[in-house]
């Protein structure tokens, strides 16, 4: 865990569509620092990075385009439906977004000993990222307005759409493992509201 009287780490999470992105961009303007698995998972796969070169290795070169950014698509395909291809896939990207995570983690720290640190993370639970943070929040949505964002935002049909949702830990079981739960149906300014007390509550806890 990365928790200190001083400095908390807090780990977001949500399901597809819940809101989790607009959340933690909300978080940032209150003053939290906002640190993105899913950038960090970009970063660690640049072209000529080890973690690059290590899955062009092992999954071949059809899953790199022409310009050696990695083909995500080809990758995922590679990858969909072979649970041991997948974590090959995870334990060569997992342990170096880690390793950032930690190092921005102790960055914040240094510039604001009294620091949020809110970690944006889609696998929070089923990569066991909970054990190493102080508090989690879980975004949530009813499922029909999961549905028609997925459908708006990606141009998916609504059996796609649930294919997506069902992949994932059902929101049910993220959220009776959460210690805070934001509803991320709510109108705009009431969820500001909402992160904003969590902010100031998370703020007088360290």
């Amino acid at each position: 865990m990365i928790s200190s009287a001083a400095m908390i780490l807090v780990g977001l999470t949500g399901g597809i569509a819940t809101g989790k992105s607009t959340v933690a961009g909300i978080f940032k303007r209150y003053g939290a620092t906002v640190i993105d698995a899913d950038a960090l998972a970009r970063k660690v796969v640049e072209p000529g990075k080890p973690a690059w070169r290590e899955i062009v290795e092992t999954f071949g070169k059809n899953v790199i385009n022409p310009d050696r950014t990695l083909n995500r698509q080809a990758l995922g395909i590679t990858v969909f439906g072979h649970p041991g291809k997948l974590r090959q896939l995870e334990q060569i990207i997992h342990p170096r977004v880690a390793r950032e995570q930690i190092r921005l983690t102790k960055q914040a720290a240094l510039n604001d000993p009294r620091a949020i640190v809110i970690y944006d993370v889609p696998l929070l639970f089923e990569a066991g990222i909970d054990k190493r943070v102080g508090a989690t929040i879980v975004v949530t949505a009813d499922r029909e307005t999961q549905i028609a964002r997925l459908k708006e935002r990606n141009d998916l049909s609504r059996t796609e759409a649930l294919r997506r949702i069902k992949s994932q830990m059902p929101l049910a079981e993220k959220r009776r493992r959460a210690d805070y739960v934001l509803d991320g149906t709510l109108p705009l300014p009431q969820l500001k509201q909402q992160v904003r007390l969590l902010h100031q509550s998370l703020r007088a806890s360290t």
